[in-house]
């Protein structure tokens, strides 16, 4: 059992679904979530980086970067995943109000107005 432990590896794709943090620039943001965290105080963003991946356990992965200004970009590899998490809101961190919104094909993600949550 232990030989057979030792032996296991993630594939390349499986490495890539579990990045720590992307780039924002030229990439695609078909699958991607933007947030803004509504509250006064700091985000501790490794904190929220973690509990909203076990929180949300997506079965594509997730890439979550921190945009700056309590905002995130969560992005996703799978549709489900997005949708899931879109049709569960409202979405809490340490009791504070997460407003999500879905990037629009040809947006930046800081160019999201976070300004309403539907639920």
């Amino acid at each position: 059992m232990e030989d057979d432990l030792a032996n296991l590896r993630l594939c390349d794709e499986e490495e890539k679904a579990f990045q720590e943090e992307a780039t924002v620039g030229d990439q695609d943001f078909r699958l991607c979530l933007v947030d803004r965290c509504l509250t006064d105080s700091v985000v501790h963003f490794p904190s929220l980086r973690n509990t909203m991946a076990d929180v949300w356990n997506p079965v594509g992965g997730i890439c979550i970067s921190d945009l700056g200004d309590k905002r995130h970009l969560f992005q996703f590899f799978h549709e489900i995943d997005t949708q899931r998490v879109l049709l569960g809101t409202p979405w809490f961190f340490n009791n504070h109000l997460f407003i999500l919104q879905k990037v629009q094909q040809r947006e930046h993600p800081s160019d999201v107005l976070l300004n309403f949550t539907e639920f």
